[in-house]
């Protein structure tokens, strides 16, 4: 196999590396602890109108970036990555700002609940609570409860198909769109040969997914669950439009580009982009790669499309 990485990811890749592995494997406490340790919020963002934290009814925390704008502005739910144990609506400042300035959007940014202290299935019933919020107008008149997209990177990919499902099951807010950005959609057991391709040195590993698997599933059954997983799903008619972006270069790549295929032959109106060169997390995680704009771009001009077709 022929690596060709883009070079400012090869450079990425060389300076992260670790020195030497831990002695024992880390908790997901300490691996929060560490995450949040190596994040630092970029010397400088974009400015934005307004970003305000609300606190829904049910507990969960949500930011709201809003464009400058003198009419209500759709909805952008930004659920953020991290395998559904790491992770928080800080880490994607950068691409927040941008897509909401670029695509004028209000970016609603979820702080759902992690595992394993809150284990599935918590993190898609607070990001369907986040939905349900902004269609009955939670977020104030600049929002406009009913032009609503998800999206997410990851595990925020995952959720945010999830999402779709659960608001088509039970007759929930329409949606206009799901972004799907590195999704997870099946089990390292699955049989990918992305998986296999790219287990270790290309940031996300095969073993860093089967850890996440640990935490958030409490119950082997529940891989079954499409609600878990969106691949086990028989029918995905009816779902919204779809924006997948993937990266050559990860464990999750075969994945998402099976899953765009099966939402094609469900007759849903899919965009899939494999971003040559890149890894996991160049979207959101690794902003200073020259692929993250672009990508930030690539995802402002598809909700632009999105919601001028719904004017």
């Amino acid at each position: 196999m022929t690596v060709t990485l883009d070079p400012a990811v090869k450079e990425l890749l060389a300076r992260s590396a670790p020195s030497e592995a831990p002695a024992t494997p880390l908790t997901a406490p300490e691996l929060r602890a560490a995450f949040a340790a190596s994040w630092r919020r970029p010397d400088s963002v974009e400015e934005v109108a307004s970003v305000t934290d609300h606190v829904l009814p049910s507990g969960v925390r949500v930011r709201v970036y809003l464009p400058e704008t003198t009419k209500p502005v759709p909805a952008f739910v930004w659920i953020h990555g991290g395998g559904w144990t790491i992770g928080s609506i800080d880490e994607n400042e950068v691409a927040s700002r941008a897509v909401c300035n670029a695509a004028g959007v209000a970016v609603v940014a979820v702080d759902y609940r992690l595992a394993p202290e809150h284990p599935y299935p918590a993190a898609p019933d607070d990001c369907y609570a986040v939905v349900e919020w902004l269609a009955a107008g939670g977020a104030g008149p600049s929002v406009d409860g009913a032009r609503i997209a998800v999206g997410g990177e990851s595990a925020g990919g995952n959720l945010s198909t999830v999402v779709s499902m659960m608001s088509r099951d039970r007759g929930g807010p329409p949606l206009a769109a799901q972004v799907l950005i590195c999704p997870v959609y099946g089990h390292p057991d699955d049989g990918f040969r992305s998986y296999v391709d790219f287990a270790e040195g290309f940031g996300m590993t095969a073993g860093a997914m089967r850890f996440f698997f640990e935490q958030y599933v409490s119950d082997p059954a529940q891989l079954n669950d499409p609600y878990l997983l969106p691949l086990r799903a028989d029918d995905l008619t009816g779902l919204p439009p779809a924006l997948v972006l993937t990266a050559e270069y990860d464990v999750l790549r075969d994945e998402g580009e099976e899953f765009a295929r099966r939402l094609t032959d469900a007759g849903i109106q899919v965009e899939m982009t494999r971003y040559s060169g890149q890894i996991h997390g160049f979207y959101g995680l690794y902003t200073d790669l020259p692929a993250s704009p672009r990508s930030h771009r690539h995802v402002a001009s598809f909700l632009t499309r999105t919601f001028d077709r719904r004017d």
